[in-house]
């Protein structure tokens, strides 16, 4: 596994962050954006309740992972949904999707909330970040939980 990057930063999203969600996304897909990227982290920006973060390397935001909060989703009362990520293809590969993963899990956390991540295989990984025993291996695109 590569070192992590030094100079790598996570903070909150931002309503000016979606032009390099964009940008992101496009290069990851190769292909023009159609989802509204503006009015998805806006409407984050806004609620203020979803948990949704931008890595930033030298100024620059080089990925994302957006989430929200979910209620009678999959049986659940309460629960939290990654809805989309992605990290700059020329900074892949190096802990960026794992470090903004653990931001979100870490504040998923202390609400006491469900987490589902949807893979791209169609499986729905669900499980309880604040539960003794919740663990899932990195190789799921996952973090694992308190031990």
């Amino acid at each position: 596994m590569e070192e992590p990057i030094r100079d790598l930063k996570v903070r909150r999203i931002q309503a000016d962050d979606a032009a390099d969600v964009i940008r992101i996304q496009s290069a990851i897909t190769k292909a023009p954006v159609t989802i509204d990227f503006w009015h998805m982290i806006e409407d984050q920006v806004r609620k203020g309740e979803d948990a949704s973060f931008v890595a930033v390397i030298d100024g620059k935001v080089v990925g994302y992972m957006i989430s929200y909060i979910v209620f009678g989703g999959f049986g659940l009362e309460k629960g939290a949904w990654i809805a989309t990520l992605g990290v700059d293809p020329k900074f892949m590969g190096q802990g960026i999707g794992k470090k903004l993963a653990e931001e979100i899990l870490a504040v998923y956390r202390t609400r006491e909330s469900t987490i589902s991540i949807l893979l791209s295989a169609g499986i729905l990984l669900t499980f309880c970040p604040f539960s003794r025993h919740s663990v899932l291996t990195e190789a799921t695109l996952s973090i694992s939980g308190r031990s």
